[in-house]
């Protein structure tokens, strides 16, 4: 491992997207930090785990207090909860705005000034196009847009200071959340490509804008969706 490889700081690294991120950016020359409740899927030089419930504050600020000041940061630890109206799944909803959004916002808050004190750094979080809405996953919908906001707010911030913050939303992605008995009642709808996007693509996408190739693109929100998004 070289003592100057770039640092990345990857949530939800021990499976799904944030495993795809993290496994992408080491075969890049990355070193990474993944943080995750549950024990690493990898083992590298240069990978270490941090053990962290990312639904609770104090261990988000115990494990942030550990990583100096990275050069980049990927939130793409989530969960799924699903309900209609009448049917709300309270406590997932509390849930999911945890890890989604509060776990974001501690962690931008504890290594983003850093980034732009240094004049250089990378945050993306990785939302949904479910954020635009859907029958049956409102609360879910909440976080993820909240998250837009967020970035783009946060972006506006930075973007003078070298930090760049952005969105990456993709469609239904062949992940492990998609057999998550909680969802058995509300089934993924296929993108018009005819398959699930996989993880790699997500993961490809977000080392395009960890690179310095994509300094000038911040703020936004950028779908993988599989033609999801096309008017039809």
């Amino acid at each position: 491992m070289s003592s100057d490889a770039l640092h990345a700081v990857v949530t939800g690294s021990s499976s799904g997207i944030g495993r795809a991120i993290a496994e992408s950016l080491l075969a890049t020359g990355w070193r990474v930090s993944g943080l995750d409740v549950s024990a690493p899927g990898i083992v590298r030089a240069d990978f270490s785990h941090v053990q962290v419930d990312l639904a609770q504050g104090d261990e988000i600020a115990r494990a942030a207090a550990s990583l100096g000041v990275p050069d980049a940061l990927v939130h793409a630890a989530g969960v799924l909860r699903v309900g209609p109206l009448g049917q709300l799944d309270l406590a997932g909803g509390e849930l999911m705005w945890r890890l989604h959004v509060d776990a974001a916002t501690r962690l931008a808050d504890a290594l983003v000034p850093g980034m732009a004190a240094r004049g250089s750094g990378r945050v993306v979080f990785v939302g949904s196009r479910v954020a635009q809405g859907m029958p049956g996953r409102g609360q879910y919908a909440a976080t993820k847009a909240a998250l837009v906001a967020l970035a783009r707010s946060w972006a506006a911030e930075v973007a003078d200071r070298g930090v760049t913050v952005n969105v990456v939303s993709p469609a239904a992605t062949a992940t492990a959340m998609l057999q998550d008995p909680s969802r058995a009642a509300s089934a993924p709808r296929l993108p018009p490509i005819g398959r699930l996007i996989a993880p790699a693509e997500i993961a490809g996408l977000v080392g395009y804008l960890l690179s310095p190739i994509a300094a000038a693109i911040t703020g936004q929100d950028i779908a993988v969706c599989g033609g999801s998004s096309l008017p039809r």
